[in-house]
């Protein structure tokens, strides 16, 4: 018996690239470019719909800037998950909310909120790997999680949380499959020349050694002043075989959607008996070090 679940991933470039526009005036116009591509995937019936990292803003980790503190604000209190609760009810659907979270003053965490269909806040995922490389200064801005990996029980499916520099972390992954996640989103801000090569391996390999759902985001376009490399887009849902269900443009902003059957997830369990066969009692050296 087929268990159908529709989703969508949003890939989008920031409309504004001058330095000098108000940091809540480029928010507003982020989150405006946004709305349609909302509005889309609730008429296409997405049960399920993640957004890209930060998605009301600029990828601005390139900078040391202290005017980006300014960008964040509560969570679930705040004003775009608010806003986010209404689309979730209006058109019945889970929305993946990534997002600048100030937890309190002077504390701040990358963070996603899961909003389920009738738009109950249901919880957060704090990115817990933070970067601090080649342009990706993280952790001037964020703190490193402090939640786990914890998987929510939405209206349509178990859904688990990895937030970009997240995914080179195997362990992770396993975390999420082992607290029952059936897909896994991944919304990143990811350039060509860094990690391009290892946008289709990480994640599809994750999927296959967890067999569960991957949905992968990434941003478009080139963001000034910073202009560190283009984001490629390339956004893409995996299945848990490795298999690409679709996958978007590297440059376009767009709405990729794919009807994922969760049902495939037992019939490969059936033959890879991962789960059955780990060796967590042999693990132990993985975290002496």
């Amino acid at each position: 018996m087929s268990q159908i679940v529709r989703c969508g991933l949003i890939q989008c470039s920031n409309p504004i690239n001058d330095e000098s526009v108000p940091v809540a005036e480029i928010q507003q116009a982020m989150l405006e470019k946004h709305l349609p591509f909302i509005d889309e995937a609730g008429k296409k019936g997405v049960q399920i719909l993640c957004l890209q990292e930060i998605f009301n803003g600029p990828y601005y980790c390139p900078s040391q800037d202290k005017r980006w503190y300014d960008s964040a604000e509560a969570v679930p209190e705040g004003p775009t998950t608010r806003l986010m609760q209404e689309y979730a009810k209006k058109y019945e659907m889970v929305i993946v909310v990534p997002i600048y979270e100030e937890a309190m003053r002077g504390v701040y965490y990358n963070t996603a909120a899961i909003i389920d269909a009738d738009g109950t806040y249901l919880g957060k995922y704090r990115k817990q790997h933070i970067p601090q490389t080649s342009g990706f200064w993280e952790k001037y801005f964020f703190k490193p999680g402090d939640g786990g990996y914890p998987v929510f029980q939405t209206r349509y499916a178990k859904v688990g949380l990895y937030i970009c520099y997240d995914r080179h972390f195997p362990e992770g992954w396993r975390a999420l499959g082992l607290n029952g996640a059936e897909i896994v989103f991944n919304p990143s801000a990811t350039v060509a020349g860094l990690s391009q090569y290892l946008w289709k391996l990480e994640q599809p390999a994750a999927a296959v050694a967890n067999t569960y759902f991957v949905g992968a985001i990434n941003r478009v376009g080139t963001e000034a002043p910073w202009n560190i490399g283009k984001f490629y887009g390339s956004s893409y849902f995996v299945s848990p075989r490795g298999q690409f269900l679709a996958e978007a443009s590297e440059d376009e902003d767009e709405l990729v959607v794919a009807d994922l059957d969760l049902q495939e997830i037992d019939e490969v369990r059936k033959t890879w008996q991962f789960y059955r066969d780990r060796r967590p009692e042999a693990y132990g050296d993985l975290v002496k070090y």
